[in-house]
């Protein structure tokens, strides 16, 4: 009921119920960024642009119960757009990268390294389904696709895991 009148005062530009309404949400909105990002400074810019973006349209949100994943929805679209600016930036350290690179091959990667791997479209179901703990339907909502789609992609993500842990010397999924 609270966050109900929240919504409401803060589409009438009330400030602080704005801010209010970002308090919950701001550590989800934070981590999320850096599982996207992998490090502070570009996780904080796409959490700043995130709560610019909400601030500005927050007129748009129509459902009250939906509040957190319409922000959360501005935030992955914000750090998927800050990701495909960044590609067209090169390194100035590639040495450095490749040597990271070479080291990290003989050692055992970890699921969310994996993950990083992984397609967007099936990084970012992932992430939602497993790390957010959203169902098919919310996800669903959230990207504005099919259930079906959102079910095809976890599948289709879970595989292509299965496939580079076993091609790193893992073996996961098999009977003895």
């Amino acid at each position: 009921m609270q966050e109900k009148s929240l919504l409401l005062k803060a589409k009438k530009g009330n400030n602080k119920a704005f801010v209010e309404l970002l308090q919950n949400e701001k550590l989800k909105l934070y981590k999320m960024a850096y599982i996207y990002m992998k490090n502070e400074n570009d996780a904080l810019d796409v959490v700043q642009e995130t709560i610019a973006r909400a601030y500005s349209n927050i007129h748009t949100v129509k459902e009250e119960r939906y509040f957190a994943t319409w922000l959360m929805r501005i935030l992955i679209n914000t750090a998927i757009e800050m990701l495909r600016k960044n590609q067209k930036i090169v390194p100035i350290l590639e040495q450095q990268s490749e040597q990271i690179q070479v080291s990290s091959y003989d050692e055992r990667l970890d699921l969310l390294q994996a993950i990083e791997q992984l397609e967007e479209k099936y990084k970012t179901v992932i992430l939602l389904k497993y790390y957010r703990d959203l169902s098919t339907k919310d996800i669903a909502d959230l990207l504005d696709c099919p259930e079906g789609t959102v079910k095809t992609n976890v599948h289709r993500g879970i595989q292509q895991l299965k496939k580079y842990f076993n091609k790193e010397g893992e073996n996961y999924g098999e009977q003895y």
